[in-house]
């Protein structure tokens, strides 16, 4: 057992920042033995799509001869590719390199388009390869005309399931569901949406940043915890609810499917959720955060659901496998409360916000919230060379098209079986016999020592793990015995003896390894217990 006392240091660190020492101490067990070093502590994904890579890269080859085409100087300068005619000359140039890598797959995608959205052929080849080229600013800043409309009609199946509602979002793309995270609480604050010493409610367990940004200097916001419980299979019910009905809470965050739980909203918390908004919190700000919904089949968003009340943020990364890409995107629907809200404000804030924007138009109450997201993530001053990267929105489109085209979801199987295959491992190697909900993604999953005792061996031993177990020792132990990194789950507000395992980001094998060590370590502590009883005996 690591001793209490050197734990307790690192009690008020991210789990993310405990992991370098605990990837320290395994690195080290591992070099000194024959175990394997194994970090299931990120989420990074260790698959990724490769048809819609192969476009991408298939698509920058012909942009270069587009360039070519206009300037080629024998310095290896180019021109800027220019749209007419570029439609009929990516056809020819695909027909003529019809061995390459990636070559179907590309015309098909591209036509796929023009035909599904009734894009100008013209248009769209050119947006593509001028964008993939890199010559220009984004324009528009928000995102590029042909790609929102595809990633639009992406996110209606990844995100907002059945019945789809009504109307349309206006879209952001970002620098992933990280830089969507900053803009957005950076957003509501500025907009006097939510304001210091104003209160929110957070789903817990929930991704560490929602418990910590909201408590910085910069935004100084009070929260209250809404706990999913182990008990009810991690699922938020009608008493959890009720306490979204005090008006003192503005807004209400969640992570959906959990992060770390992995279990996505049902359709009865949906409801009950649908129906408080409806008849007693109206003015409820919804922040949710849906980056693993694609590992759920069926799965609908708040975004679905109430899309008035609410901001979605959406990344690429995890089910694409890119997380290096950057890609996330923010979405608001065109009728919402917070146009509203902006356009209710008193007098003095309409004129302070009119001050903060008066540089982009000259009717600065007339700018939707969207627009102030991007205007404020480049405070203000630097809107016009807003937006993410035009390559970046690229592939961003190649992903949204590759799903669009997959009918038979194949990938998306494909993607669920590896994950699911990782946890039936897992749970089989701890002997247990457990069913997951249907709601459950399997990208992560807690391993609850406080639950399994208090249901599987006895109260007297969980009460004898409180009293003398620091809570980071589970994970501690597990990077200095054998060698394994997972993160503390306390540091996600879920049970402080539990631990985070991300089942994406390690080969199959693993998993039966790790679940074999957290079943030594709690043993252990059972040992532990009946050794204490045995020395008062």
């Amino acid at each position: 057992m690591v001793e209490t006392i050197s734990l307790r240091k690192y009690e008020t660190l991210s789990p993310f920042e405990v992991k370098d020492e605990l990837i320290r101490i395994a690195r080290s067990t591992t070099s000194q033995s024959n175990l394997a070093f194994l970090n299931a502590g990120r989420g990074n994904p260790n698959w990724i799509a490769t048809k819609p890579r192969e476009a991408f890269f298939l698509l920058g080859q012909f942009a270069i001869t587009e360039s070519t085409r206009i300037m080629d100087l024998p310095a290896g300068v180019g021109g800027m590719p220019q749209a007419p005619g570029i439609a009929a000359r990516f056809d020819a140039w695909l027909a003529r390199h019809t061995d390459s890598p990636g070559a179907g797959f590309l015309g098909a995608i591209v036509h796929f388009a023009i035909d599904r959205f009734g894009f100008k052929p013209d248009a769209f080849v050119h947006e593509l390869v001028d964008s993939i080229i890199g010559d220009n600013y984004p324009v528009p800043d928000r995102m590029l005309v042909h790609n929102e409309q595809i990633v639009h009609e992406y996110l209606m199946w990844a995100m907002c399931g059945e019945p789809r509602p009504t109307g349309k979002f206006d879209l952001y793309a970002v620098e992933g569901g990280t830089a969507a995270m900053c803009y957005i609480f950076k957003s509501l604050k500025a907009a006097r949406l939510l304001n210091p010493g104003d209160t929110i409610a957070l789903s817990v367990p929930i991704f560490t940043p929602y418990l910590e940004m909201p408590h910085l200097e910069d935004y100084g916001l009070n929260i209250v915890n809404i706990r999913a419980a182990r008990e009810d299979v991690y699922q938020l019910i009608a008493s959890d609810f009720e306490q979204l009905e005090d008006p003192k809470i503005k807004a209400f965050f969640l992570v959906n499917p959990g992060n770390p739980t992995g279990v996505a909203l049902d359709d009865d918390a949906i409801r009950l959720l649908v129906e408080l908004v409806n008849t007693k919190r109206k003015d409820l700000i919804i922040l949710t955060d849906d980056v693993y919904g694609t590992f759920v089949p069926g799965f609908r968003s708040l975004l679905g659901a109430l899309p008035r009340n609410t901001i979605g943020v959406y990344s690429f990364s995890k089910y694409f496998g890119c997380t290096g890409w950057r890609l996330g995107v923010i979405a608001i629907h065109q009728d919402n409360i917070f146009d509203a809200k902006i356009a209710a404000h008193p007098e003095d804030i309409k004129q302070a916000l009119d001050r903060r924007y008066g540089a982009l138009t000259l009717t600065p109450r007339d700018v939707k919230f969207i627009d102030r997201i991007v205007a404020d993530s480049r405070d203000v001053a630097l809107n016009h060379t807003a937006g993410l990267s035009l390559p970046q929105q690229v592939m961003m489109t190649m992903f949204s098209l590759a799903e669009m085209m997959d009918d038979k979801k194949e990938y998306q199987k494909a993607c669920m079986e590896i994950v699911h295959h990782r946890f039936r491992l897992a749970v089989e190697s701890l002997g247990l016999d457990l069913k997951a909900p249907p709601t459950f993604d399997a990208y992560y999953g807690l391993f609850d020592l406080e639950y399994w005792l208090r249901n599987n061996v006895s109260p007297e031993v969980l009460e004898y793990v409180r009293a003398n177990v620091h809570p980071l020792d589970i994970v501690f132990r597990l990077a200095e015995e054998h060698g394994i990194v997972l993160l503390n789950g306390g540091g996600f507000a879920a049970p402080n003896w539990s631990a985070r395992v991300s089942f994406a980001n390690l080969d199959d094998e693993a998993y039966a390894n790790i679940g074999r060590a957290v079943r030594a370590v709690a043993t252990g502590y059972v040992r532990e217990y009946e050794a204490a009883n045995r020395a008062k005996g």
